[in-house]
């Protein structure tokens, strides 16, 4: 694995589309992160391909170019886009995997449709990846218990995070009513469950990300978590998974598919992000999680604060980790070496 150096104040940190750009409503919400960027000390650049009057913010060329760039410009220490979206897919072959392949890694934070590229930065690169938060989250204080996207591009030392415990049932935030919202509400009772029951304590590399998007990348060469697990076989995987919106008849299938395809061939444990997404009344989401990868004999840890669902847990794909499910600790440790 190759990490990037952790962020320092003064570094210089690139914003940029990868998929959907940010509406003219939503640009109050825009200014609101990049002023938290400059407040916490860093430089900041935006990219041109941040325009949202269609589904994606520009050309798939440009588009391709431009994060290309931003990620062998050796003055960006950090790539973050506003936010995920629909079609970073069509990204995957226009990127130049050789000039990035040439270059000292740089950090790429996002999740949902941003998963589509964090993960063969990690898979195809060894670049470590970091899945969990976007720009337009960066205004948010973590809760107790958890880190900031910027506490994990600047940690120089192993970093442990715990469950607080809670989490917001109450749908997306109004950003367009209230650019500069920065508490998380969690108004809901919720906290980690091993599938069966029992404690846990188990440890390998991370990697995953949202089912919507990589499921559609296994058996492709941007999707070969096989590989990755055959490289990193002396630790073995843990493998993050977590749903968007998907109901639990399509996670099931999803899910199903991604163990035909060997995702979990070396898998020490299966993480399972909490969602909000519908259940039906004869398959649950957890009931979907169980009927795909119940068979496997691996832990599966489920409700974790991966995804979708507010608070957010980062987790940096390539990072050795340590997730303990024990008594009342809910904790993972991670560890960039």
């Amino acid at each position: 694995m190759r990490f990037p150096r952790p962020l320092q104040p003064g570094d210089r940190i690139g914003v940029t589309s990868p998929s959907s750009g940010v509406a003219p409503r939503m640009r109050g919400r825009l200014a609101a992160a990049l002023a938290t960027l400059r407040s916490r000390g860093y430089d900041v650049v935006v990219g041109d391909c941040m325009a949202a009057d269609r589904v994606v913010s520009a050309p798939k060329e440009q588009r391709a170019t431009e994060l290309t760039a931003m990620l062998c410009d050796p003055a960006i220490r950090v790539v973050v886009p506003p936010w995920g979206g629909e079609l970073a897919i069509d990204l995957l072959d226009r990127l130049d995997w050789a000039a990035l392949a040439a270059a000292e890694p740089t950090w790429l934070v996002g999740f949902s449709d941003m998963s589509t590229v964090l993960l063969p930065v990690t898979t195809r690169l060894g670049w470590a990846s970091l899945h969990g938060w976007n720009l337009m989250d960066t205004p948010f204080a973590s809760p107790d218990g958890l880190l900031h996207w910027l506490d994990v591009a600047e940690a120089t030392e192993p970093f442990t995070q715990r469950s607080p415990g809670r989490y917001r049932s109450l749908g997306f935030y109004d950003y367009a009513g209230d650019p500069e919202v920065s508490t998380m509400e969690l108004d809901a009772a919720g906290s980690w469950t091993v599938v069966g029951g029992g404690d846990l304590d188990v440890s390998g590399r991370l990697v995953g990300g949202c089912i919507e998007t990589v499921a559609h990348l296994a058996g492709t060469p941007y999707g070969d978590v096989p590989a990755f697990g055959r490289e990193h076989a002396d630790e073995g995987l843990l493998v993050y998974l977590e749903a968007a919106e998907h109901g639990s008849y399509d996670v099931c299938r999803a899910l199903h598919g991604l163990r035909l395809a060997g995702w979990f061939e070396h898998a020490n444990a299966i993480l399972i992000g909490r969602t909000e997404a519908p259940g039906h009344d004869d398959l649950s989401q957890h009931d979907a999680v169980v009927d795909a990868l119940g068979m496997l004999e691996v832990p599966i840890v489920l409700d974790m604060e991966v995804g979708h669902t507010q608070p957010f847990l980062p987790l940096v794909n390539g990072a050795l980790a340590r997730v303990v499910v024990d008594g009342d600790r809910r904790q993972v440790t991670q560890t960039l070496a």
